[in-house]
């Protein structure tokens, strides 16, 4: 493992939809989620560390420090478990110690899980499996994702050969069914690293910061699926400050980048309908604007 990255960094991720549902909202019939009072289009936190977990966990699989304490299938108390066993501690030695190896058991989930390591995670199941692996602050940190224009949700009649039951079969020979999409969106999301919380709590590391920045650019590629349509990075826009707690406000560098459409008088339908431009006069001298796409 290498060494505890020490630069803050701040950074923008444009991603596009093309007929498809970015992030279903289960309140709304599944709907793609939607700022009722503009009209923007929104993708939650949650769907995004999922699907660079999904990518982490594509490439690394059960690597030695790169395992996923958040996935389908396994309860989080099994990776609890995972703890107590390679320490060698029983949870009621734990309880006993009061707090003596608290740390320890953190220490070493944030070793062997790397979105433990990167988002963190609170790791206690005490009320059902007395199993307490602290709770973790991670050092990377992702907004909401948010459209650049106003979204139009379309629901698309689809029909189907496939019947559900023998009954139905008898019946007839076709079903109905419905399709939500957005037919184009570019998303704007924003996040942040710190350089402290690495260094005090997690051991975020440069190998880890670039395989993070490995799994933004190609967290839709290994995820297609017909339901979320043509999706795709575009743009992933690095601040890396020269110092640990960081040379200017985030707001600051976040405002330097401006996305406009080419004709305003049709709807987007591509990523060249948009110009991104970054005004790299309003950026400090001490903070370096990486392009990685």
């Amino acid at each position: 493992m290498s060494e505890v990255i020490k630069n803050r960094y701040e950074f923008v991720v444009l991603f596009e939809v093309e007929n498809g549902n970015p992030n279903g909202d289960p309140d709304a019939g599944n709907m793609p989620r939607i700022d009722a009072e503009t009209g923007y289009g929104i993708v939650t936190d949650v769907c995004l560390k999922r699907k660079i977990r999904n990518y982490v966990e594509t490439v690394k699989g059960d690597s030695k420090g790169y395992k996923i304490y958040i996935k389908d299938s396994v309860p989080l108390n099994t990776s609890d478990k995972s703890a107590y066993e390679g320490l060698e501690i029983t949870a009621e030695e734990a309880q006993k110690s009061k707090g003596g190896k608290d740390d320890l058991i953190r220490d070493y989930m944030c070793a062997n899980f790397f979105d433990i390591r990167t988002f963190g995670a609170v790791m206690v199941t005490f009320v059902k499996a007395k199993l307490n692996c602290g709770q973790v602050r991670g050092p990377v940190q992702i907004g909401f994702a948010r459209s650049v224009d106003p979204i139009v949700q379309q629901e698309i009649t689809i029909t189907r050969v496939a019947i559900t039951t023998e009954e139905d079969f008898k019946k007839k020979g076709t079903e109905m069914g419905r399709k939500h999409i957005v037919p184009y969106a570019l998303y704007r999301a924003e996040g942040y690293i710190s350089a402290n919380l690495a260094k005090k709590v997690t051991g975020f590391s440069e190998d880890d910061l670039q395989l993070l920045w490995e799994a933004i650019i190609n967290m839709f590629e290994h995820d297609h699926s017909a339901a979320r349509g043509k999706m795709n990075v575009r743009e992933l826009i690095v601040f890396k400050h020269e110092s640990e707690f960081g040379n200017t406000q985030a707001y600051r560098l976040f405002d330097t980048i401006t996305i406009n459409r080419n004709d305003e008088t049709k709807p987007a339908r591509k990523y060249s309908d948009y110009k991104i431009s970054v005004d790299i006069e309003k950026i400090p001298k001490e903070v370096q604007c990486i392009r990685m796409i």
